[in-house]
Parts: structure tokens; sequence; C-alpha cells
């Protein structure tokens, strides 16, 4: 304990220059962690920790920029994959795939039901694969999965095979979304993460402009072989997701010092880099160290992770926040269609959408970085949506068609918070393998959220939802007073670890930072940590 005390004191009384080269991170109490806590022995990267590294920010921002081209776009490209299969059956319905299946809009309801409880059933248990055999084996095999059920969606014949479908292609989607936002975390700092969170779900809009010109082309092919427009559709685009997922496999690296693959022989880094990358990774968040990246996630860390009093309200907001625009988006084609617009341009119009939620999406989290807040720019978002949804109920039935679209564009195209809200779990969760746990968590509780909204609108409610669109208005209403209250919980957990850790002496200070054992399981809760807001 004495040689330890004597090494803090020293890491405490380092020089400005030196701490300086050492690019201290805002956040409270991040860097004295990082002088403290060195990494586990079995931690992948701990060849190349070394505290005493130095670099300038050039080389840092090179770094970061080889990742951006060489991780970056291949994960947003498994993201569009999940989305073109995902949100193709929407596409399909402006090609009569209902009349065809002899389906209703409330079995196409129940269909996107059972998506999302398969959906929601994968999460954990894809979250523990993923701890035991790697993201580099994985994701690739759950995109396989779900790439070949699409292709195979093109012979479904029924409601039975619909169902079938929705399930498959559920239960391989889930776990992937927070399987990648926990692989960039190995690679990106807390606040790089939100606008690399943004540019995925920006993928996911892409692969909604992309998907609706493929399928205005594709549908059109009604008839070829004497089959449905949606038969081609669903074939192509399965095609394309299984030609992604098997180059995946030899395209993502095992971990950041790991990254040599048939690809690339020589690695994507060399050891100063792998140096500067895990040490840069560290001392911006020392809890990635103290685990392996295949070290399996124990009952321990869910219940830390569902105890977390701090987790909750990120949880709520998980649940509500995003239902409002969830209905308005899923039923954009089938709207259109039914409002009188031909099957080509209701796929068509739903571009402008998609593009309008590309950039709104951006410049939040844009913003939510430069300004490191995240709570007024999640409920920005929101306020963005109710007046929308209010013009909406306003709006006469009967007629006006493009002022109905100019609405229901701009709900679709909100600035959507999702990746704020999952680049703020990170920073606050804190430990590694809880981070996984709680990533998976806060996935479920929205998929549960978007199982409540694809109910709200009824067939008996059609085709202008007026009783929908009440409710939406009101669960809009409910997600602001949650963001509220959120903040306000973390602001009064932050003052009282801060009155706590101001009574301590120095000595006290120095004495608990260097107690690495017995505190190693206290993660967020240490009084020397505080809560993004």
């Amino acid at each position: 304990m004495g040689n330890d005390i004597e090494n803090i004191t020293q890491l405490h009384t380092r020089t400005s220059e030196d701490a300086g080269s050492l690019k201290a991170p805002a956040k409270v109490g991040r860097q004295e962690l990082a002088d403290i806590i060195p990494p586990h022995d079995s931690y992948e990267g701990k060849h190349r920790f070394d505290p005493s590294a130095t670099w300038t920010e050039a080389e840092e921002r090179s770094i970061v920029r080889k990742i951006d081209f060489l991780l970056l776009p291949w994960l947003c490209l498994m993201m569009f994959g999940l989305q073109l299969d995902r949100g193709n059956v929407s596409n399909a319905t402006a090609d009569k795939l209902l009349d065809d299946l002899g389906l209703t809009t409330d079995d196409y309801n129940n269909g996107n039901t059972i998506q999302l409880l398969a959906f929601m059933s994968a999460e954990f248990p894809v979250q523990l694969l993923i701890k035991k055999y790697g993201f580099k084996w994985v994701l690739p095999t759950l995109m396989l999965g779900w790439g070949t059920v699409s292709w195979g969606q093109a012979w479904q014949h029924d409601r039975a095979s619909f169902y079938i479908c929705r399930a498959l292609i559920g239960g391989f989607e889930g776990g992937f979304i927070p399987g990648v936002i926990l692989f960039a975390t190995y690679f990106y700092k807390s606040k790089e993460l939100a606008m690399r969170l943004a540019c995925f779900w920006s993928t996911l809009n892409v692969a909604r402009v992309i998907s609706a010109l493929l399928a205005a082309g594709i549908l059109q092919m009604r008839g070829i072989g004497g089959k449905p427009g949606w038969f081609w559709l669903f074939l192509l685009e399965g095609v394309l997701t299984v030609l992604i997922a098997l180059v995946s496999y030899v395209w993502l690296p095992e971990s950041p010092t790991s990254t040599k693959t048939p690809l690339w022989r020589k690695g994507w880094f060399n050891e100063r880099e792998e140096t500067i990358l895990v040490n840069r990774i560290l001392r911006d968040d020392p809890a990635k160290g103290l685990t392996n990246i295949h070290e399996p996630a124990k009952w321990k860390d869910i219940r830390a992770a569902w105890s977390d009093k701090s987790m909750w309200g990120l949880y709520m907001i998980g649940l509500v926040a995003y239902i409002p625009a969830a209905p308005v988006q899923g039923y954009l084609t089938l709207t259109l269609k039914r409002i009188g617009f031909s099957t080509f341009n209701s796929n068509m119009l739903t571009v402008p959408s998609a593009v309008l939620q590309i950039i709104t999406m951006l410049a939040l989290a844009y913003s939510s970085d430069y300004f490191n807040e995240r709570t007024l720019h999640i409920v920005f978002g929101e306020i963005w949506i109710m007046p929308l949804l209010i013009a909406l109920l306003t709006l006469p039935d009967g007629g006006r068609e493009w002022g109905r679209f100019t609405l229901i564009t701009l709900i679709s195209g909100y600035p959507y918070f999702h990746p704020l809200v999952s680049s703020w779990i990170s920073e606050n969760s804190f430990d590694v393998k809880k981070r996984a746990i709680t990533a998976a968590t806060y996935n479920v509780i929205v998929q549960i959220g978007s199982l409540v909204g694809s109910q709200i609108y009824r067939k008996w409610d059609g085709p202008y939802y007026k009783t929908g669109n009440k409710v939406l208005v009101a669960i809009c209403a409910l997600s602001l007073v949650v963001m509220v209250v959120q903040r306000w919980t973390l602001v009064r957990l932050n003052k009282e670890k801060e009155k706590k850790w101001a009574a301590l002496s120095a000595e006290e200070k120095t004495a608990y930072q260097a107690d690495v054992a017995s505190r190693d399981g206290e993660g967020n809760r240490r009084l020397d940590f505080r809560f993004a807001l």
C-alpha cells in the first residue's frame, strides 16, 4: 500500500506540460481513475499499456481518421443491411403484399409485434455470445442469418409463413445493434461516440432512401416469372445482405490490438499506433482495461445493471420517447398509398423524411458533443414531434394530401436522439460488462416501446387514425416529464457524491483511489466519478 500511495503521489504531481500531453478529458474523475487503475492482466491490450506514453494531437487525429476509414464505414454498411431487411416489408405493402397473402392491417401489426418479441428475446443471449466468442464472429453470423431469412421471404404465401419469417428475422437481428455499439466503444473515446453512433443511425435512414429507390424500381417487376414485385424485392435485398455478411468475416478485426485478417495481413495499426490507441482509450475510460474483450458476463453484472438507479430514467426514456413517431413512420408507405398516391410515388415520397432525419440527427449529435450536453438535446427532439402531431389531429379528413404528406414527413424526419441516449448510457455505466448488459436492457425496453407503438394504429381508426394520434400526443408529453426527472436525478446524485468527496482529506482521497481491489465493483457509484448530464 505504501508503494501504491507513493506512485499515486508521483502521478498526481506531473508537470502541467506532461498533463497537457496526456490530454485529460473534461469529465470529472476520469483522469484520476486512469492514473490509479492499471488494466487487468487479462486485458487484450495490456502489452501496449504505458502510463508514461505521450503523443501529439496530430498523431491521435491520424489514428481516429484511420478508424473512421476502416471500421466505421463497414459497421455502417452492416447497419445498412439491418435496415434493408427490417424495413423492406413496409415497401412491399405498396405492392399489394397484404392482399396477396390474405392479410389485414391487424395481421400486419401482429407480424411486427412477433418480430419485436423475437428481437427482444434474442438481446441478452446475443450479448452473452458476443462476450464469449467475440464481435468478429457473432455479428457477421447474425447478419448471415437474417439475410438468408429475408431471401426466403420471397416464398411466403400465407399468414403463417408471414409470421414465421417475421419471427426469424427478429431473432437474428436481436442484439446486433448493442453489439455494434459496444464494439465501437473499444476504438472511440466517450466524447467521440455520439457522433459516430449518429452515423450508424444515419445509415438506417440512408437504407430507407436506397430501399425506397430500389423498391420503386424492383416492384415494377410484378408479373416477371409469374411472381409479384415483392418477391423480387425480398430476393434481391436478401442476397445483398448475405454477401455483406460473408465479407464481414474477413474484414472485421478481433480487437484494437488484433487487426490482422486475410484482407489485412499486416493489420490496421503499427506498434506505435496501438500504444496510442490503447492508452488514449484507457485514460478516457479505465474501466475498459478491467476485463478481457471475451470475458463472459455473469449474473452479478446483470444484477448491477438492473439495480443501478442512475439508469432507470434512461430505461424509461427508451420505453416511451420513440413511440410518438413510430406509428407514423411504420405506416408511411401505407398511408401515402391510401390517401391516393400510386405505388411508385408512395415509395419515392418516403425519401424526403429519411433525408431530413439524417440531417437533423447528425446536427443534434454534433451539437450534443460540442456542448457536452445530453438532456436538453433529447428534449428538443421530442418537442419537435408534439406540435406536428397536434397539427395532424386538427387537419380535416379527406383531401389536403400534400398538407398531410408534409406533416407526416416532418414527424418521420424528427431529430432521432437514440444515438445520444446510447452514448449517454455508455458514459454513465463505467464498467464494460455492465455496459453490455445495460445497453442490451435499454434496447429491449426500446423494443417494448416499439411493440406498444405498433399496436396504436388500428384498422377501425383508419385511414386518419385520430384516436391513435391523440394517444401519441399524450405519450409525447409523458416523455418530456421523464427526461426532466432523469436530469434532476443525475444532478442530485452528482451533488451527493461531490459533498462526500469534498469532506475527505487529501490523504483520504489518495487512499480511496489506491484501494483498487475493494472498490472494483463500485463502478459508477465511486465518489470520484461524475455522471454526464
